[in-house]
């Protein structure tokens, strides 16, 4: 399987109380990352692939994991299309 990996120089990043800010340095985009969201976003490290990353998700909330896997699915389409991730 392909690990995701993030594209550090395409982004700045921050934390806010439960939050993670992220601004797309070249297109201005900034994403607003909570729960869930932030949790799939502290686990693509350059080693885990998407499933792996569903598993985990789907554990650490117990949910279903089809519905995890929507979600986080869109959410790493949207993460791919602005070029703050990619596959390894």
């Amino acid at each position: 399987m392909t690990a995701l990996r993030k594209l550090t120089a395409n982004f700045v990043e921050t934390e806010v109380d439960d939050e993670v800010l992220i601004v797309d340095l070249d297109g201005g985009e900034l994403f607003s990352l909570r729960g869930t969201a932030r949790h799939a976003w502290r686990l693509i490290d350059g080693q885990r692939s998407l499933p792996q990353i569903v598993a985990l998700l789907a554990e650490e909330y117990d949910a279903p994991q089809d519905r995890i896997a929507g979600d986080t699915a869109a959410l790493i389409g949207d993460l791919t299309g602005a070029a703050l991730i990619s596959l390894a």
